[in-house]
């Protein structure tokens, strides 16, 4: 006991530890002798961490879960889904009835004025024209029809292209009171005149332009006789007609 106490004194707790310690471990790794259980250590300080792993290849898709339940009426709406494709255009609709025409602005009514003033003047002069024109027996005037020369000599085409391009055509007889009229005008210049009468394909047969039969005739004793060669029909100046190739020059008639 004294000699345990001396030692104490000059050996520190910690050495005594440590003695006990390597004495025990030699005794227990002794050869031949059974292994002792031992106080765990206390823990060393955590390593680094390691480099991260590549990543591992995509597993195979699932199948797709059980739609969830419908919620609540009323619930928060989710975002509008894209336009779809443009559908194919209808049907016209039917045109509406037309509405009644409405009044006239004070512009169209003084526009109305205007022109009123002045076909009354055109009329008044026109007149005075025409009233010259009939005396010096450059006009007729026959039923709904007036009419007209220019006073030139030119074949049938140029004639009757003159007339239509003044919005009339050349003077085609339908009854005897209008081939009086065309007579009246022939006197006047003393001169034959081109018919708007042409003959057909079958010899001898004769129709107005139009293609339509003659609903009159005056032709001249034993006319027509240039049995296919004279197609265009000619006026003299006794009012009979007769049959005339259509390049010669004869007096411009139109009617209106």
């Amino acid at each position: 006991m004294y000699f345990f106490m001396q030692v104490s004194k000059m050996v520190s707790l910690w050495e005594i530890f440590s003695l006990f310690a390597a004495a025990t471990l030699v005794v227990c790794q002794a050869p031949g002798s059974d292994k002792c259980a031992g106080a765990p250590g206390i823990p060393g300080t955590p390593g680094q961490n390691g480099l991260p792993g590549r990543d591992g290849r995509d597993g195979i898709r699932g199948e797709p879960g059980i739609p969830g339940p419908m919620g609540p009426p009323g619930g928060n709406q989710g975002p509008p889904g894209r336009d779809g494709l443009p559908g194919p255009m209808g049907q016209p609709g039917l045109q509406g009835l037309k509405g009644e025409k409405g009044d006239m602005g004070p512009r169209g009514k003084l526009l109305k004025t205007y022109i009123t003033n002045i076909c009354i003047k055109h009329h008044l002069l026109l007149t005075i024209i025409f009233s010259v024109l009939l005396l010096q027996g450059k006009i007729q005037e026959v039923g709904n029809k007036i009419l007209a020369t220019n006073g030139k000599e030119v074949d049938f085409e140029t004639s009757k292209t003159t007339c239509t391009d003044i919005g009339g055509k050349i003077a085609t007889p339908m009854d005897e009171a209008e081939n009086n009229a065309i007579l009246n005008i022939l006197k006047e210049y003393n001169r034959y005149a081109y018919l708007g009468i042409q003959e057909g394909p079958t010899p001898g047969e004769f129709h107005y332009l139009d293609g339509y039969h003659l609903n009159y005739t005056h032709w001249r004793k034993s006319e027509p006789s240039g049995k296919g060669k004279e197609n265009c029909v000619e006026m003299y100046t006794d009012g009979t007609w007769n049959d005339k190739a259509c390049n010669q020059k004869r007096l411009t008639v139109c009617e209106f």
